[in-house]
């Protein structure tokens, strides 16, 4: 059920599935991932801007041969299909996932592939802490809690609102940084007839007069990441109802220290 009334309302009547959470896991054993190769150099690819401040896609982060590799692996997994009745006020999602904590995948998915130097980047030259004002701190990599989404024809999520989360992140040698996700991070596989990720941008004004702005629509590409802000900033957004073929997502967050 789409949320009524003004943001911060909505997002108080958006709990944990509808947000960025940490349900019960679906296993407590990461899987073997098939190795990130082959895969197209940082310096071949770039951060697009949809929404200033807001948005941000990178085309070809995986190459379509990998895309395929992942999907052949993932269908593997023992995915869960999601309840058909959500909890009260929770966003309506049905779709087939798998979830894991494996911070060594996090790890892999952050450094192997261009998402750390093009988000390094994309904060500019000031050196350590570059970025802090884009990213909402220090970036430190990506969310270990690893989420699989698999949407077949019929299956969409509905408008909602992803929530940012306090983490914990264990060191060896030191004690454990405190820290918090920012930004979520979607990672397309393939492509499908319907399935479009759609932000709903707010008013600029809060006259009664002001014309209301037109839907953002990412349409998906094969390999494709979509980064959007969460939390007190995120947009309304949702998924639509895929019609023809299947929608993969590998789906984490941004983490900065808190």
């Amino acid at each position: 059920m789409a949320p009524k009334g003004n943001k911060k309302s909505a997002k108080e009547q958006l709990p944990p599935a509808a947000k960025n959470s940490t349900p019960q896991q679906n296993s407590n054993n990461p899987p073997n991932w098939p190795p990130l190769k082959p895969l197209i150099p940082a310096s071949d690819l770039y951060l697009e801007t949809l929404l200033d401040d807001q948005i941000f896609i990178i085309r070809n982060l995986l190459t379509s041969t990998l895309c395929k590799t992942y999907v052949s692996f993932l269908s593997s997994l023992p995915l869960v299909t999601t309840p058909s009745r959500p909890k009260k006020y929770e966003a309506v999602r049905v779709n087939d996932r798998f979830q894991v904590h494996d911070p060594t995948f996090a790890e892999m998915l952050w450094s192997s592939t261009a998402l750390e130097q093009l988000v390094s980047e994309e904060g500019g030259d000031a050196g350590a802490g570059a970025g802090a004002g884009l990213w909402g701190g220090e970036v430190l990599g990506l969310n270990p809690n690893i989420r699989i989404y698999r949407y077949g024809p019929g299956q969409f999520f509905d408008k909602h609102y992803d929530d940012s989360v306090p983490l914990s992140i264990p060191q060896t040698t030191t004690t454990a940084i405190r820290a918090k996700t920012t930004w979520t991070l979607l990672i397309y596989l393939t492509t499908c007839t319907g399935g479009e990720t759609v932000f709903y941008p707010e008013t600029p004004t809060k006259t009664k007069s002001s014309p209301q702005p037109e839907p953002l629509i990412v349409r998906l590409e094969a390999g494709m990441a979509l980064l959007h802000r969460h939390g007190e900033r995120c947009l309304l957004h949702e998924g639509r109802e895929v019609t023809g073929g299947e929608k993969w997502v590998i789906r984490s967050d941004l983490v900065v220290r808190r």
